[in-house]
């Protein structure tokens, strides 16, 4: 670790971040109902409570700095680039942008937006029609979108692990989950036969990789 200079106290970059990564998920999920804003809303919190500790104060660093500092005693933890907790942990001790965890969070960050992004046009499709989502991402499984805002948090996760993102992870996890069948609840109300039909072609989270639309056998 070369830096040596405090790297927090920042909230112009909290306030920047948290507006850029909100404002593009906006982009691709456009809520519409109360349950689309209550989604989003855990989602850009997640969001706020990350930068203000990669920017503002490091909550994570300062409550573990005893431990930390007793068991890797060569790390300047007050260094910007030691909030990636997995490189420093593991070793890596040259650029942590370059690591194995920062590059594995991108994966996941990217497939997270790829699948926000595929879901948004068919689902809208589908309800100005007034039809059921089923083709495109929505024939591999029912909630992409969902899946692709857990898949962001975990990649957000491998890049920068704080406390309090770890405490909000399984609460939104199964936040998502809950809403998630009360999604189905109504388009099984709405749709019947014919949502019951997909759903049992159509996993929940896990994509189907192969087959053919869920509906083209009907």
């Amino acid at each position: 670790m070369t830096e040596t200079v405090p790297a927090y106290g920042l909230w112009l970059l909290v306030f920047i971040n948290s507006a850029v990564f909100i404002i593009f998920a906006f982009s691709f999920f456009k809520p519409r109902t109360s349950r689309d804003w209550r989604s989003f809303g855990a989602f850009s919190a997640f969001l706020v409570a990350l930068f203000a500790e990669m920017y503002g104060f490091p909550l994570t660093i300062f409550l573990l700095s005893g431990w930390l500092q007793s068991a890797y005693p060569e790390i300047d933890w007050l260094a910007h680039d030691a909030g990636h907790l997995p490189e420093m942990m593991f070793g890596w001790r040259a650029n942590p942008h370059f690591g194995p965890f920062h590059l594995l969070s991108f994966v996941f960050i990217g497939a997270g937006f790829w699948a926000l992004s595929a879901a948004w046009p068919v689902l809208y499709r589908a309800q100005k029609a007034g039809e059921l989502a089923t083709t495109g991402i929505y024939a591999r499984m029912r909630h992409p979108q969902y899946v692709g805002f857990v898949a962001i948090l975990i990649g957000f996760l491998f890049q920068w692990p704080t406390i309090l993102t770890l405490a909000m992870f399984p609460v939104l996890v199964v936040m998502y989950w809950r809403l998630s069948l009360a999604e189905e609840r109504q388009a099984e109300a709405e749709f019947g036969e014919a949502y019951r039909r997909y759903a049992s072609r159509t996993p929940r989270f896990v994509p189907k990789l192969s087959g053919t639309s869920p509906m083209a056998a009907d």
